[in-house]
């Protein structure tokens, strides 16, 4: 009888270093609300070819970061974190030596040999799932001894040669003529993202490029290496266009916390020949917020504005608050503390920069559509609807589904 063919172990193995020059606590940045070290992980994990993942670093904040992710997903049997000795821990370390560690630290711990293995650099954010199958594939099923991801290029490049006779020249075409992209052979650049080994020709070769290397094509939208402050910028810009949008359920969160100014208005404030102030608001967003609290959420409005508005429009929704608040991010720990509520059970629906403190410190930071732009890089969802009208309805209906929850007719809607 045939033997079914053996499964191959495929090892992702992804660096994870706790300092950086270039941008401090760098594997801990978020990008998408969500810190790239675990954007890596939920890539790899997601993965169908992965056997296990290994996470290696020097950090202890990564290596928990690195397992709370992995633990919510369920997959706390397929993370391993590894200490990274002092020695490949450095700046000048290479990415193959952490590898080799890696490598050599599981096997050893779990008595089975590896046969394909990955690199996977927390530095691409918007590595994919499809991108780690390439890889693995290519290696584990299709004969090849390396595999890189890889993107169209079609740019012209150039190097400086002013220090040499030749001065400055082009690098993969001839500076006098200038063929029509559809005339000039495809360039592919490497991405930086995910690469396979064969696992015995990596030990031999001690190389990330050895034998037949496989070139699997990847998205060039989703193609940025993160090594300075002006890429993690970037990055955060292009996460709303680039990461797909999952929505949070009510399963995800025990708290709902809600901004006031341009969240639950349009930001503007009317003042009359006395000096008061009135807002604007939308009665969805009142009905939203009634159904939040008969489905048995914990509310509250938190506003740095000490402005009796907010106070009364709190009072007829029946949902505490806190306002005149200088750092919000205390006030909403503490909040947390004092109900019980894991931080990272919140959601948080915010507009602007003085929002952002408390978006890293919740689970769940939800931009609304006309937020400031750092506030919608920074957000893990951002609504469709703007402040003012009706995005805290629309984040209801993500919670509690599109009718919401009947409230008893006995029950008088707040307006």
């Amino acid at each position: 009888m045939t033997q079914p063919a053996k499964q191959p172990t495929v090892l992702a193995v992804i660096p994870a270093r706790g300092g950086s020059k270039g941008v401090p606590a760098k594997n801990l940045a978020q990008v998408g609300g969500v810190p790239l070290v675990v954007r890596a992980v939920r890539a790899c994990l997601a993965s169908s070819e992965v056997t296990a993942v290994v996470v290696t670093t020097d950090a202890p904040a990564v290596a928990g970061t690195a397992r709370a992710a992995a633990e919510a997903l369920g997959e706390s049997g397929r993370l391993h974190c590894v200490q990274r000795p002092e020695a490949i821990a450095g700046d000048t370390a290479t990415s193959e030596a952490a590898v080799l560690h890696a490598l050599d630290t599981y096997e050893a711990e779990h008595g089975k040999a590896v046969d394909v293995v990955l690199l996977v650099q927390c530095t691409s954010p918007f590595v994919a799932r499809e991108d780690i199958d390439g890889v693995a594939a290519a290696v584990a099923r299709e004969g090849a001894d390396t595999a890189v991801t890889v993107a169209p290029f079609h740019g012209f490049l150039w190097r400086d040669g002013s220090a040499v006779e030749d001065h400055n020249y082009g690098v993969n075409h001839d500076k006098k003529v200038r063929p029509r992209r559809q005339d000039r052979p495809e360039d592919l650049l490497e991405t930086g993202a995910a690469y396979a080994m064969d696992a015995a020709g990596f030990r031999t070769h001690r190389h990330r490029f050895f034998g037949h290397t496989a070139l699997v094509r990847t998205d060039p939208a989703r193609v940025l290496e993160i090594d300075d402050p002006h890429d993690l910028a970037r990055a955060r810009a292009l996460a709303p266009l680039l990461d797909p949008a999952p929505l949070p359920t009510r399963e995800d969160i025990d708290a709902v916390v809600l901004d006031f100014d341009g969240t639950q208005t349009d930001d503007r404030v009317l003042i009359d020949s006395d000096g008061r102030e009135t807002v604007a608001v939308h009665r969805g967003d009142g009905l939203g917020i009634a159904a939040l609290r008969k489905a048995g959420l914990p509310l509250l409005i938190l506003s740095t504005e000490q402005n009796p508005v907010v106070a009364a429009r709190a009072h007829k929704l029946r949902v505490p608050v806190l306002h005149g608040i200088n750092r919000k991010d205390l006030a909403l720990k503490q909040w947390c503390d004092e109900q019980s509520i894991a931080p990272e059970r919140v959601l948080y629906v915010g507009n602007d920069v003085n929002d952002l403190p408390c978006f890293a410190l919740a689970g769940w930071p939800v931009a609304v559509a006309s937020a400031h732009d750092s506030v919608r890089a920074a957000a893990r969802a951002v609504t469709t609807t703007p402040g003012g009208f009706g995005a805290i309805r629309e984040i209801a209906a993500w919670l509690l589904g599109p009718t919401l929850t009947a409230p008893s007719v006995n029950t008088p809607l707040p307006r």
